[in-house]
């Protein structure tokens, strides 16, 4: 599955990335928690949360993850938009829930 699988699949609309689109991913994971996030997850592509702040762009590129999915409509700000061009990571947001758009993604084959 790429980027753009996930985009159509979340009817997402993108952020920042746009040229990176055709980037495979094999799993994802959701969670507001950066904690979790670092303890529990390994070789996840894309990360689906509701929290908006930088600290998530940093936690996805410690983890090698090539995409952040905001849930319910989030809106980034320019801090988070410019540090994720600067680190490679693509931005959309969604305006579907953590629970449905996790769901969807693992209905369309894509694992956590």
């Amino acid at each position: 599955m790429t980027i753009a699988d996930v985009r159509d699949i979340l009817n997402a609309f993108v952020i920042t990335g746009q040229e990176l689109l055709d980037k495979e991913v094999h799993n994802a994971c959701g969670s507001d928690m950066m904690s979790d996030v670092l303890a529990f997850v390994k070789d996840q592509s894309v990360l689906l949360t509701g929290l908006v702040n930088a600290q998530v762009v940093r936690t996805a590129e410690m983890m090698d993850m090539v995409c952040i999915v905001f849930v319910r409509g989030k809106e980034p700000g320019e801090d988070i938009k410019k540090l994720a061009q600067e680190r490679g990571i693509v931005l959309m947001k969604t305006p579907l829930r953590m629970f449905p758009a996790c769901g969807l993604l693992y209905n369309a084959g894509l694992r956590g």
